[in-house]
């Protein structure tokens, strides 16, 4: 199983409508075929963190993974979450042991930015990012 969770907080001009739309957009992400479970909402951690929200996905295994960076409603959901995003953070784990995993998750991630250099754009327009190994 395959773990990704971000943790993130809204653009001070985003508005409330916006950020339900948002969220809904993450729901709509998190329910697509290949993941195995989801959640979506607000972030309990250290509020000094500047975290609002957070997005947890389970994922199976690689190929789950691959249909998931190009799942149709995941590409669209970017562009309409990406914008309103203030401060994104990436943390991942995997029961997986392979000793490459991380590298090989980090390259898969390449290969979409390779393909949809408008979706990297998207992420780079983000004021504070943090995705550690890009996947």
């Amino acid at each position: 199983m395959i773990v990704n969770m971000l943790r993130f907080s809204f653009k001070d001009e985003t508005t409330d409508e916006q950020r339900a739309a948002v969220l809904a957009a993450m729901r709509r992400t998190a329910s697509v075929e290949s993941v195995s479970f989801s959640t979506v909402g607000q972030d309990l951690g250290d509020p000094a963190d500047g975290f609002s929200h957070a997005y947890c996905v389970g994922i199976a295994d690689l190929e789950s993974l691959d249909r998931y960076l190009y799942d149709p409603v995941h590409l669209a959901g970017d562009f309409a979450i990406a914008p309103h995003l203030a401060r994104l953070s990436a943390v991942r784990l995997s029961d997986d042991e392979d000793p490459d995993l991380g590298a090989t998750i980090a390259a898969m991630h390449q290969k979409k930015v390779a393909t949809y250099p408008e979706w990297a754009a998207l992420l780079d327009a983000i004021p504070n990012v943090d995705l550690a190994a890009d996947a």
